[in-house]
């Protein structure tokens, strides 16, 4: 499984931050929808239920802070 892969698939952005040697240093941005697509990825690679998505979960944290 290439996980920096999947997170590019998943639509985060990944940079190489830094280098020293052959260990390689990076970061990942992107949108709570991008991630929530990065999660349902590995869940499903995994062959695991995928849970709520990222905007069911916004929904419910709004309904119970209201």
């Amino acid at each position: 499984m290439d996980i920096l892969k999947i997170a590019e698939n998943s639509g985060l952005l990944v940079t190489l931050d830094g280098k020293i040697g052959r260990q390689e240093y990076q970061s990942v941005y992107g949108s709570i929808t991008a991630l929530s697509r990065f999660a349902n990825a590995i869940l499903e690679y995994a062959n695991i239920k995928a849970p709520l998505s990222a905007a069911d979960e916004v929904q419910n944290r709004s309904s119970i802070v209201n």
